[in-house]
């Protein structure tokens, strides 16, 4: 099969799987909103950026290697799959031993439990780490879709099945688990490898020098994400940390499912023609434009209707997170551009390179948020947006002069994407404010009529425009 084709299939699949599992996920949450408490949301929020390092820790490096490398053998994935499940077990007995810790930091009796039952989920993921990374480096995101599509659904069926039932928070805490559980049995029953009893040093230490940088990079974008849950948790009340959170998670659903799923089938696609930087460029510019002109004007169309949507989906006891939403998808229009800056540095085997960029993005993060902290919540959410194309500048530096994409060129070619976005947004808030706002439409008329407001007037001035996008949309999938 040839590359082209190779990732048509996979941008199918992938985006089926994604779109599913982002779906039957995103309508869980809006059911188990309406059972459950603002409050109760916060408590698994303040535990986010504990879980979510140690599944970092586990994942994140050297899975990262075994997709890039070329001639793999037995000897690596079986080193790599026990080495997950030895570090799983490690990290689960010092979290175990730091849950009161940090249920004393939250000042929050109940989390030391909670953390301590939740946690477990390291261990079970490292049962499937490894064959998920073959299925990424295979492109097979069929099989991923069997996978999590049917884990997630009737996970989510039992998490709701609990809080219907009154176990609260702990419905969250064991969906997650069971959740993770079916996920191990089902990459078991998909995929065909097992794991030899072998450890080669050789192998471990080719994985780690590439890993390692990996994991530290990705422990600081981890870091980075929640401190703000961190900060809010820590110096504001439990209700506005659950209200934040789920503004976040909302706003990240188009994120997901878009930007992810291209990110997951372009890193081993650039990693196969790394190589060669004219085709790689070309490849890279193309996806980039492709991704913008469909991620910017949903999340922009998604601010627009925040408080409809928030009143109509999780009812007027989340309204209030409605602020928050609109300041994060505006943040989240320009995710793609540094993401992929950043998988050029990956298949280039630069991750060097990479946590030198972290690094100094982290630093003037924590620097920023101590002087916007003084200014409360909404200071620290401008300076998440402010930070956001700061941080796009900082990631295109090294990448723009490996594959010779300035980042001058790369304004260029997405700015006309931004601008009919940003147009269509403004003309329909405009309508929604002076309009259909003080008709009094139902939550539900508004946004339809908004969707289809938006999308009318995104299509006429992106094909007036004539927007690349349009284009290489047709090509790619409309032509045979």
């Amino acid at each position: 099969m040839s590359l082209r084709k190779k990732t048509i299939s996979g941008l199918t699949w992938n985006f089926a799987q994604q779109f599913s599992v982002q779906l039957i996920g995103f309508g869980v949450t809006i059911i188990l909103a309406r059972i459950l408490l603002p409050a109760e949301f916060g408590l698994i929020a303040m535990l986010t950026v504990f879980i979510a390092v140690g599944n970092s820790l586990l994942e994140g490096g050297l899975t990262s290697s075994l997709i890039r490398s070329s001639n793999l053998g037995q000897a690596d994935y079986s080193t790599v799959f026990f080495f997950n499940l030895v570090g799983s077990v490690i990290l689960y007995v010092i979290v175990y031993l730091c849950a009161p810790l940090i249920s004393s930091f939250y000042n929050q009796d109940a989390l030391s439990l909670i953390l301590r039952i939740y946690a477990l989920e390291f261990i079970v993921n490292a049962f499937f780490s490894v064959q998920n990374a073959r299925l990424t480096k295979e492109m097979n995101f069929k099989i991923q879709m069997k996978i999590q599509v049917p884990a997630v659904l009737v996970g989510g069926f039992f998490g709701v099945f609990l809080a219907l039932n009154g176990y609260g928070v702990w419905s969250l805490v064991w969906m997650g688990l069971f959740q993770s559980f079916l996920s191990t049995v089902m990459h078991w029953i998909y995929s065909d490898w097992r794991p030899d009893w072998m450890f080669s040093k050789i192998c471990f230490k080719r994985h780690f020098s590439f890993g390692y940088k990996m994991t530290l990079t990705g422990l600081l974008e981890i870091l980075y994400k929640n401190i703000y849950v961190l900060i809010i948790g820590k110096n504001f009340s439990i209700i506005q940390l659950g209200l934040y959170s789920r503004a976040d998670s909302v706003s990240q659903l188009p994120i997901t499912n878009i930007s992810a799923v291209i990110n997951k089938v372009t890193y081993p696609m650039f990693a196969s023609i790394a190589d060669d930087n004219l085709r790689l460029k070309g490849v890279y510019r193309k996806l980039m434009q492709q991704v913008l002109f469909w991620n910017a004007p949903v999340l922009i169309l998604l601010a627009v209707i925040a408080e409809p949507l928030f009143g109509f989906l999780l009812t007027s006891k989340w309204v209030p997170a409605a602020p928050y939403f609109q300041i994060l998808c505006i943040a989240g229009v320009i995710y793609p551009l540094h993401a992929y800056n950043l998988n050029i540095l990956k298949v280039k085997g630069r991750s060097d390179l990479i946590l030198k960029l972290e690094l100094i993005k982290k630093i003037i993060c924590v620097v920023g948020i101590l002087c916007v902290f003084p200014l409360g919540i909404y200071g620290l959410l401008y300076f998440q947006l402010l930070f956001s194309f700061l941080a796009y500048y900082i990631n295109s530096i090294y990448s723009g002069k490996i594959i010779n994409y300035s980042i001058g060129e790369q304004i260029s070619d997405v700015l006309p994407i931004l601008m009919a976005s940003a147009f269509t947004g403004l003309l329909c808030y405009l309508a929604d404010m002076f309009c259909f706002n003080r008709l009094q439409f139902p939550d539900l008329i508004r946004i339809i009529i908004n969707g289809i407001f938006f999308f009318l007037v995104y299509l006429v001035s992106s094909t007036y425009l004539r927007l690349a996008p349009i284009n290489d949309f047709k090509q790619l999938i409309l032509t045979k």
